[in-house]
């Protein structure tokens, strides 16, 4: 045998001499190379960014406009519909959805992942300004947001004064406080709730004005002049250059009422005027006291740590120089953040360290022990150089590669360091066991490398949410593995040559491993006796795995404890704050006991929060070390508490990784879309009907279309406001003043910009047959009563219209039962909406679920892709196709035995979980080659095929099993883990640990079956090279 050994040595001469000597000759110069790599990462770690995930956010603009006075209905005809069709016409542009409200409209533009959210603003803003002059002429604060301003706030702060009123305090804010947080970098929005600012009330008296013979619209024109300041240019005295200013404005209360209406009529005589807070549109508590909150809404791509960070940095400098007010933080999403990352930096660290305990235990040598020990920073600190190189980010994902790559990265030195050994036992010299021993194994090493990045690379590169997931993750892994390849084919045989010992010392499990081995021999030469039935047996229990997979729950995510419980209640429309701050302290005592018991640190309550029916609650938990439930069980135990509570829909949700809207709701969120509101709404009824009476798997559908708002509706008869010469402004500034109020103008006082808001007493418009004994001008001078042109009729109406994909849309909300998984809801769903809905109706899937199908659709295209690969590679290493196919053949039952390990744990089919399944196919075929590579050696050697699969399997049983060890020991971390984020990762750690652990049985017994029925249709792969070389040799003579 040692003949061939050595024709098998200078075969993988030929392809890698050159590393292992160069290691061997030059030991200086490969050590400098290794420490410059280890520098780069250091060096690279002082630069990278720190976040939660890669960059997944979804370039995202928003556009809004207000009409004031106007309703849901006007707003979508004559805003909506037209802003749509502007934005539509943007390039990039993926999806567009709105929302139309009493006095405002709402407009989420989607672009294409890629898309720069700056040009996709600017373009937004070019297109809404070319359609402007088309929209009504009293339309407000049209603005384009760089975020979805309906989003959740990264950063919630509440304010404290005690010694200011609500006037000075909203003053205070918006010019000092607002402009610090709005000008940090990432930062798209600062919303207030519970601010109350300054305004100059013009209070009527319509008796008054009525005996008077005036109108509304006398008293506005006057007031419009109010703040007159008008520049008149400049002239040259002499060698001064003067400039004129007319300034007649009035900003004192009692020179508004002072101005002359009419005939000595002044405002005074018919209205009340007073400087005051505005009307509420919102109340803010924290723990039952009032303040006002501020929220920070990030840009989409902007970076959650370094805005926390700013906004730390921002409210420490003013509570340093304001002694009035107090500023606190009630949430940040950073601290999440930043707990994630601490915990996989912990479990890093404990992967490195079992990683390398567990090598100690199987060489039985400390000093054989630090060779791949030092493989390990160094492998990991070069994938950091590259991390920074490529623009990546320190993030949960890619962390969490790492933690995956520390068993990894010390497979290849295993391997080595393992022939080495070999070598140095066959008495062979240090410097030519350490040559010879790593040129034998140099081919496998380059085949497992190339193998795993063409698992990994197609990762990188999915497409939707999956891909821009984890595209670092991939790229991560794959140079990950190269780089530890490097440095075994060189620093590896070169610290051999130096560091081992003549005579390879025994471990202490060398005993255990005799016993072992000489069982694995016994059993596999039974095996080999009778494969067929060996064969029948793993095909059954890979059809048993099939058979599990579709009983495995699906979910797009992991459930997280992110620290926090959000609750959203919506009360009927049309009912005010007074009504909902009611509700809110049912709602809040619900959740006091869990404040008197330590479990909640902070409630943060929002009355009035998007729509004055709506209660908005942040409950914030304490840190996850200092309670003994999680945030799903208090949410489990409260969601029956809250449904008891009448004339509320309450609804306990979260964050998410990959803040998607409406996900962590434990609901799913459909849509109905139509042409006409009226049948939709019938059709929505008939649905959730349906969903009531035939779904076990969901419950409570909710319709978010509600023609329950009461509406007013007064019918102008344009004909007879004709005949009497009204113009039609005035009856509808009429109605709005005595309606609403109405925001005439605004004054500059102090350097303040202080609205004067016209309106009605509060205790002079009590009944709807009270607007048609106004009176209104006639273009004669004349005064008329309001009821001679106007009828006024009553109706209910949706105090929300939405929009989805530019078609009118109802949604509908379901909540999931327990235990069943979000897919099979969703397919039950669908299956019945094919049932009841008509034709000319369709729905799709809102927030999670549409993410959740997508998800789907993008990891089985990376099964197929990765599959492809990994054979075509295979194929061109091996130059064997039939090499490739043992391989292959193994791949299944190795995913095979990772379902069972999914099934026996209890993990879902996430994101996570399936990206580690497609990881997972490297990882068995890489152990395979082992296998493979070896036995195709040895029948060059002239062995037969069951020889050399035989000879092979013993030969190579102790580096797999180092290898495989290593692997999924450094993966046991994973499982253990706690704190935030520990979800994801156990989700990825069971693919692996249990995958690649069960796994380690079809690869030790199924590859040599397989090897033996499919290795002997084809010639051995040194034949072709032997045909050439005697081919040329006959030439030659």
């Amino acid at each position: 045998m040692r003949m061939p050994q050595i024709m098998g040595d200078r075969l993988g001469g030929a392809f890698g001499g050159g590393l292992p000597e160069l290691g061997v000759k030059r030991p200086l110069l490969t050590l400098v190379l290794n420490l410059l790599i280890a520098i780069a990462g250091i060096a690279a770690l002082m630069a990278i960014e720190v976040r939660e995930l890669p960059d997944v956010d979804r370039p995202l603009v928003t556009v809004r406009a207000q009409l004031p006075g106007a309703s849901p209905e006007t707003m979508d005809a004559e805003v909506t519909r037209l802003l749509e069709g502007a934005v539509a016409r943007v390039t990039g542009v993926q999806e567009i959805n709105s929302s139309s409200e009493e006095n405002n409209t709402r407009i989420w533009v989607q672009f294409r992942p890629g898309t720069s959210v700056d040009k996709a603003a600017s373009d937004v803003r070019e297109a809404v300004s070319r359609i402007e002059r088309d929209l009504p002429d009293a339309i407000e604060a049209l603005s384009v947001f760089k975020a979805d301003q309906q989003g959740d706030e990264i950063v919630r702060i509440a304010v404290k004064a005690d010694n200011l009123n609500e006037e000075d305090l909203a003053r205070r804010i918006e010019q000092d406080i607002v402009p610090r947080f709005i000008s940090l970098p990432g930062v798209a929005d600062v919303p207030l709730f519970g601010a109350r600012e300054r305004i100059l009330r013009v209070i009527l008296d319509p008796l008054r004005l009525t005996s008077y013979g005036l109108t509304v619209t006398d008293v506005a024109n006057v007031l419009r002049g109010a703040p007159l300041d008008v520049p008149a240019g400049s002239f040259r005295a002499g060698e001064q250059q003067l400039l004129v200013r007319a300034d007649a404005a009035v900003t004192r209360e009692q020179d508004i009422e002072s101005l002359v209406i009419r005939d000595g009529i002044r405002v005074g005589d018919v209205a009340r005027v007073a400087f005051s807070p505005a009307d509420a549109n919102s109340i803010v508590r924290l723990n039952g006291e009032r303040v006002v909150g501020i929220g920070i809404v990030r840009q989409a791509g902007s970076n959650t740590i370094e805005i926390s960070n700013g906004v730390r940095s921002a409210l420490e400098a003013i509570n340093a120089r304001s002694e009035d007010l107090t500023l606190s933080i009630i949430s940040d999403n950073a601290v999440f953040i930043r707990g994630a990352v601490k915990e996989v930096l912990f479990t890093l660290c404990i992967a490195i360290l079992v990683v390398i305990g567990t090598i100690r235990l199987f060489s039985g040598s400390m000093r054989l022990t630090l060779i791949p020990a030092i493989a390990i920073p160094i492998s990991l600190l070069g994938t950091m150089a590259a991390c920074w190189l490529l623009g990546f980010s320190i993030n949960i994902l890619t962390l969490l590669a790492l933690v995956l790559a520390t068993g990894l990265i010390v497979d290849d030195a295993i391997v080595v360091l393992e022939s080495v050994q070999r070598r140095r036992a066959a008495g062979d010299p240090a410097s030519v066991a350490a040559v010879v021993g790593t040129r034998r194994v140099f081919f496998a090493v380059i085949a497992t490398t190339a193998v795993l990045v063409a698992v990994f690379i197609p990762i990188a590169f999915l497409p939707g949410t999956a891909g821009r997931l984890f595209r670092e993750f991939g790229l991560l892994l794959a140079i990950a593995v190269a780089v530890s390849s490097f440095v075994a084919l060189s620093l590896v045989p070169a610290a051999m040559a130096k560091l081992a010992t003549n005579k390879p010392q025994k471990g202490r499990a060398d005993a255990l491993g005799g016993v072992l081995s000489r069982f694995y021999d016994r059993s596999l030469n039974q095996v080999l006796r009778w494969p067929i039935f060996a064969l029948l047996v793993c095909i059954a229990a890979a059809s048993a795995a099939g058979t599990l997979y579709w009983q495995l729950d699906r979910e797009l995510l992991p459930t997280e404890d992110r620290g926090t419980l959000n609750i959203f209640s919506r009360g009927p429309d049309g009912v005010g704050l007074a009504y909902v701050e009611r509700q809110g302290d049912r709602l809040e005592n619900i959740l006091v006991p869990l404040i008197d018991n330590g479990e909640i640190e902070s409630l943060y309550t929002v009355i009035g929060r998007w729509d004055p029916n709506i209660v908005f609650i942040n409950a914030r938990l304490v840190p996850w070390h200092q309670r003994e439930r999680s945030q799903q069980e208090i949410a489990a135990e409260l969601k029956p508490l809250f449904a008891d509570i009448p004339g509320m829909t309450t609804r306990i949700f979260s964050g998410n990784s990959l803040n998607i809207r409406g996900a962590s709701t434990g609901g799913i969120s459909l849509a109905l879309l139509g042409t006409d509101y009226d049948s939709l709404f019938a059709a929505a009824r008939t649905y959730s009907d349906a969903i009531r009476e035939q779904l076990d798997s969901v419950s409570r559908p909710r319709v978010s279309y509600d023609p329950s708002q009461p509406q007013l509706s007064v019918q102008i008869d344009r004909e007879r406001a004709s005949d009497l010469n009204v113009s039609l402004d005035d009856v509808a500034q009429t109605l709005r003043v005595m309606v609403d109020g109405f925001r005439v103008i605004d004054l500059n006082v102090d350097d303040q910009t202080v609205p004067i808001v016209l309106e009605a007493g509060a205790d002079k418009i009590n009944d709807p047959s009270d607007l048609v004994n106004l009176y209104i001008r006639t273009a004669g001078n004349a005064v008329v009563p309001l009821s001679s042109v106007v009828t006024l009729t009553e109706r209910g109406v949706a105090g929300q219209l939405d929009r989805r994909v530019q078609r009118r849309a109802i949604e509908i909300d379901v909540e999931v039962q327990p235990g069943v998984a979000l897919q099979a809801a969703i397919d039950d769903l669908m299956a019945l909406a094919q049932q009841v809905l008509p034709a000319d109706i369709s729905v799709i899937t809102r927030g999670e679920a549409a993410a959740l199908d997508e998800a789907t659709r993008d990891t089985l295209m990376s099964y197929g892709f990765a599959l492809l690969v990994v054979f075509l590679v295979l194929i061109a290493q091996f130059e064997s196709v039939t090499s490739a196919v043992v391989i292959m053949t193994i791949v299944p039952f190795g995913l095979a035995a990772a379902i069972f390990a999914l099934f026996m744990t209890g993990t879902s089919l996430n994101i996570y979980s399936q990206v580690g399944l497609v990881m997972l196919i490297g990882l068995i075929a890489k152990n395979g080659i082992l296998l493979v590579e070896f036995a195709d050696q040895l029948r060059d050697e002239g062995l037969s095929v069951r020889e050399a699969i035989a000879e092979a399997a013993h030969t190579r049983l102790r580096p797999i099993a180092m290898t495989l060890v290593s692997t999924v020991v450094g993966a046991l971390p994973l499982i253990l883990a706690s704190g935030p984020g520990s979800e994801a990762r156990e989700a990825v750690g069971w693919v692996v640990f249990g995958g690649l652990g069960l796994a380690a049985i079809f690869t030790l017994y199924l590859t040599p079956v397989v090897y033996l029925g499919i290795a002997r249709l084809a010639k051995p792969r040194g034949t072709a090279k032997k045909r050439l070389e005697s081919e040329l040799a006959t030439l030659d003579s």
